[in-house]
């Protein structure tokens, strides 16, 4: 022993931290910070693609590190200044949760997101920062709404996320922000790489009723489909396996909620591969000589106002880049068409006939000379 505390123990002990003065309305069971734990994984992991396709760079978030805190906690131990995106919940839930983003990440976000290189984070940061972070956590969270939404097996909506830049300062009024930052809450850290760019610690807070919410519709979930494959077991007579796993799950109240979950993908998946498929050979209706390349011209009618690019080219050359930078009033280059042979003309860009140049009035025009028919003239 060195006398060195880790970090696991001193999150214990701020947890512990007046420990008899907590309600049970702000603690959560272990089985609840595990299903919490699930849930925040899974739902960053689908807010993480998002947020690659945004920047385009590699973009990894750890697994979550659920902890209980208060706003002293957050002050003394979360870098300042800021940035607190509040994400509040339409329909499906009732409540809100805030992500918390130290304010360089947010400068390299943005940044990445308008085409820089993400080393753009001088200055301070402005609404133009904190317009486009509130777009980009709407992508993010909106995706992550719907991963929840197949957990929670409803419709799950965000209004759109409000980002404010805050001090965290001893004056600021944690209830300005939200209600629930004035007493205990759920905290759920992650570890967020942004390639060589970000390296830092980003925090999800949620209130406990919302959490507990979450963790409530998720094991409802779970047992509706626990009945439905008992069900299906029974009726189907589906393997003894996958309805022993399925009655074991619906048997063990006490079991951990991310255990049940994993338990109940398996069970799902060995239903679908054991179940008998029907499989049968494609079948086409065979062509015959009267119907290739055959058209009804009645229903040529119907294309027949289809605007098409009809060009003519004189000719073509190849240059190096040199070479055109070199160009100036004057310049003469010279084509691959000799004086006097015919010029292409070309729909759509394709090669369809062949002909010359002419003179209408103070026009040019071209004399049609031949037709093209899959590259062969049509005399």
């Amino acid at each position: 022993m060195d006398g060195v505390l880790s970090q696991e123990e001193i999150n214990a002990l701020l947890n512990d931290t007046g420990k008899n003065d907590v309600t049970d309305e702000e603690t959560l069971t272990e089985d609840q910070r595990d299903a919490i734990g699930e849930i925040a994984n899974i739902s960053m992991g689908t807010a993480a693609t998002t947020l690659f396709s945004l920047v385009n760079h590699k973009v990894e978030i750890s697994t979550p590190v659920v902890s209980f805190a208060t706003w002293e906690d957050v002050v003394n131990n979360y870098e300042r200044p800021c940035v607190f995106i509040r994400i509040a919940y339409t329909m499906g839930l009732d409540g809100s949760n805030i992500l918390v983003l130290k304010e360089k990440d947010v400068k390299v976000i943005t940044d990445l997101m308008m085409g820089g290189d993400g080393r753009n984070t001088d200055g301070e940061l402005g609404e133009l920062h904190l317009s486009a972070i509130s777009e980009a956590m709407n992508q993010m969270m909106g995706s992550a709404a719907t991963s929840l939404s197949s957990m929670l097996n409803k419709k799950i909506d965000i209004s759109p996320p409000i980002a404010d830049l805050i001090d965290l300062q001893e004056n600021v009024d944690e209830g300005s922000i939200d209600k629930f930052l004035t007493g205990r809450f759920v905290k759920i850290s992650f570890k967020m790489e942004i390639g060589d760019l970000v390296d830092s610690e980003i925090m999800q807070l949620y209130p406990f009723s919302f959490a507990r919410e979450m963790c409530e519709g998720v094991s409802k979930n779970m047992e509706m489909e626990s009945e439905s494959l008992m069900n299906e077991g029974e009726t189907k007579a589906a393997p003894t396996q996958t309805a022993q796993t399925a009655q074991a799950t619906a048997q063990q109240p006490n079991m951990g909620a991310a255990q049940m979950m994993n338990q109940q993908m398996a069970a799902q998946q060995n239903s679908y591969a054991q179940q008998p498929v029907n499989v049968q050979p494609a079948q086409f209706q065979p062509f015959t000589a009267g119907n290739v390349g055959n058209y009804n011209p009645e229903n040529i009618g119907l294309i027949m106002d289809v605007p098409l690019q009809v060009t003519v080219e004189l000719g073509r050359t190849t240059k190096s880049i040199s070479d055109i930078l070199d160009f100036s009033p004057g310049k003469i280059i010279e084509l691959d068409k000799l004086a006097g042979e015919p010029i292409d003309i070309l729909v759509n860009g394709k090669n369809v006939a062949k002909g010359e140049v002419v003179v209408i009035e103070e026009s040019f025009g071209v004399r049609i000379t031949e037709i093209i028919n899959n590259g062969r003239p049509i005399i």
